[in-house]
């Protein structure tokens, strides 16, 4: 069996392999932790170390910047002045709001919202402290949910949140659009050979040295973090991953992980362990794998709607459904045979 590339949403090391056997055999590998996760890059090329340093260098500047916590951070000042008006940002920040708020029409909110931040507070999943809110303050933190409340003045490089008590959280599309920065700085560096994985949101650049596609392990929801499903193979593509294994508390025999659905306040229940989305916007790929709010049916046909993704969904019955451009690149490789593989189309 191939070596794989962990497509794991972890806080754990991923393991990586690639063709050693061109002209570019040995590539530049760093790893390093950044927006809450190890990040690893590996980039091939004569300019593969500059343009690795620069990737470095743009992760930290933006960890700074939108860390929803960080003293001075854009996103920290945003959501300080919530209902109070607009605050200048820098141009990165405004050009991220802009793209979660294009994702989130999509699905007019339904699956994707960075308002969403007061109810992440609240309940807390992935702190030592999770907890179910009172049912009245789910509802009144819900009324706060709304991503059309963030205002954006192109000109004057500014922006604000509509109501006080309102918060933005970048963290569902922040990994995405740094593999996106990070694929470009490789390029105007003449790279033709990368991919960079931050915390399992895969972004390649071009195919293997060899010319042989990157290989991406899609992970068991329901086991060890090693354990794999399945593999995808790609060239030029991202694959992200959003599940509910990855962050959870479980209360009274009820299970609740750190993903929410916008419109009830609550941990999703949709019937999906995970969903895997390959497309060549790594920032798309990642705000569209919160269609597993959605359920299979309705976040199938998200996929199909926006017409330049694939996916990999996982049911809680565990059943792989694979979207019909997936064919031929996706193979079964469950060590459990408890998955069962469903092509659609």
């Amino acid at each position: 069996m191939k070596k794989v590339i962990w497509a794991l949403v972890l806080l754990s090391l991923p393991v990586f392999s690639s063709a050693c056997n061109t002209v570019q055999s040995k590539p530049v590998k760093s790893t390093d932790f950044a927006l809450g996760t190890i990040i690893e890059q590996q980039v091939y090329g004569a300019n593969a170390q500059k343009a690795s340093d620069e990737v470095w260098a743009q992760i930290k500047e933006r960890d700074a910047l939108w860390t929803i916590n960080s003293p001075g951070g854009d996103i920290n000042k945003l959501n300080n002045n919530a209902g109070l008006g607009y605050v200048e940002l820098n141009p990165e920040t405004i050009s991220i709001l802009r793209e979660a708020r294009r994702i989130s029409d999509l699905s007019g909110g339904a699956a994707f919202d960075i308002t969403v931040a007061p109810l992440v507070k609240a309940w807390g999943i992935g702190t030592d402290n999770p907890r179910v809110p009172s049912a009245d303050a789910v509802q009144e933190l819900v009324s706060l949910v709304n991503y059309r409340d963030v205002l954006i003045d192109e000109k004057n490089g500014s922006a604000s949140l509509l109501k006080k008590g309102q918060m933005v959280d970048l963290g569902g599309i922040a990994k995405g659009y740094i593999g996106d920065r990070a694929i470009d700085i490789y390029k105007s560096n003449g790279i033709t050979s990368a991919f960079i994985n931050l915390g399992g949101n895969v972004a390649a650049l071009g195919s293997k040295p060899d010319g042989s596609p990157w290989t991406v392990g899609i992970q068991n929801p329901r086991g060890e973090n090693s354990d794999i499903v399945g593999v995808v193979e790609v060239v030029d593509k991202a694959v992200v991953t959003s599940g509910d294994y990855q962050r959870y508390f479980i209360k009274d025999g009820q299970r609740y992980c750190h993903i929410f659905d916008p419109g009830t306040g609550y941990p999703m229940d949709s019937g999906l362990m995970s969903v895997t989305i390959i497309a060549s916007s790594s920032t798309d790929a990642d705000g569209l794998a919160k269609v597993i709010v959605l359920g299979l049916d309705r976040g199938m046909e998200m996929v199909k709607n926006y017409g330049r993704a694939e996916a990999i969904f996982i049911t809680n019955d565990k059943k792989i459904y694979v979207t019909p451009g997936l064919k031929g690149k996706f193979r079964l490789e469950d060590a459990t045979h408890e998955y069962t593989y469903i092509q659609n189309g």
